[in-house]
């Protein structure tokens, strides 16, 4: 819940390893010190799908070792972006259902996600996360969105 004063106590922030993701992470970081930050991300199962001949989506089978390998790796880059108290959750699936589960369960009063532009066949197809985000959570959902200007700048500095 937001404190006393009004501004947000805990804040999750949903990290996809893009450069604006890593952009809401700092920005999270400046604009809210003192908050308690969780840094979310979600393994999208739905990448090891292919697409079938009505334009759904038709899961693959795949090695629970290469999921393994991806969570594994995953939580590494997730340690190591983590600084002083903040957390970090690893979560599977979809991000949107599981960002927002997680944000929920833990009790968060903002959500914080970077945004990317999609190709529209991709966007077609999966839709904006970001859209899908501030149309179903039930808290404050702060989209970042990282201008070409500072996309050099947070790569050459994260």
């Amino acid at each position: 819940m937001q404190n006393s004063t009004g501004s947000f106590g805990r804040i999750a922030i949903g990290i996809d390893f893009s450069p604006s993701s890593l952009y809401a992470l700092e920005l999270a970081r400046q604009r809210f010190p003192g908050a308690d930050l969780r840094l979310l991300h979600a393994v999208d199962v739905r990448m090891m799908a292919s697409p079938d001949l009505i334009g759904g989506m038709t899961p693959m089978s795949y090695d629970p070792a290469l999921l393994e390998s991806v969570e594994n790796q995953d939580a590494e880059q997730l340690a190591a972006l983590v600084q002083g108290s903040e957390t970090y959750e690893q979560l599977v699936g979809g991000p949107v259902n599981s960002l927002l589960d997680a944000a929920q369960k833990w009790g968060a009063d903002l959500l914080i996600v970077g945004t990317h532009a999609k190709g529209p066949l991709e966007h077609f197809f999966l839709g904006s996360t970001a859209e899908k985000l501030v149309s179903r959570s039930p808290v404050p959902v702060l989209t970042v969105r990282l201008h070409k200007s500072k996309q050099s700048h947070t790569q050459d500095h994260l």
